[in-house]
């Protein structure tokens, strides 16, 4: 067993609080409905903010499911009825969700269907894409 004297303890508390002192501290999370995102607000005045319905878990959620989000620790948000937990790092990373959903979200645009098709040669019949026009200074 490692035996930690209290000037090692008192050391590493030290540590811990300049380190920190060096992130934000969220202080608040919450669904702003008007936008569908989530806004997280931090000791230092700055505010982060995602679409809450571009994270995996969260994307058929009610309001008011979206609305019980709670900070988890200093580090993460988490909906307890939906069981979804986001790190708020990861959110500020641009990371909504496993690599499956996000390329599902991704290939959204680039699928292929019937009706793709059709409205495609509709338009096609129509005389396609309108011409860039000129730039105008």
């Amino acid at each position: 067993m490692v035996e930690i004297t209290d000037a090692e303890l008192a050391q590493a508390k030290q540590r811990w609080g300049a380190e920190r002192r060096q992130r934000p501290i969220p202080l608040s999370v919450r669904f702003d409905m008007p936008s569908g995102r989530i806004v997280v607000e931090f000791a230092n005045g700055a505010a982060f903010m995602v679409p809450a319905r571009s994270l995996e878990g969260l994307t058929e959620a009610t309001d008011e499911q979206l609305a019980e989000v709670v900070l988890l620790g200093e580090t993460g948000l988490h909906w307890e009825g939906l069981d979804v937990d986001y790190s708020i790092s990861g959110l500020m990373s641009g990371v909504f969700g496993s690599r499956a959903f996000i390329d599902a979200q991704r290939r959204g645009g680039q699928s292929k269907s019937l009706a793709k098709t059709t409205a495609s040669r509709v338009n096609g019949a129509k005389g396609g894409r309108p011409p860039k026009s000129a730039k105008t200074n």
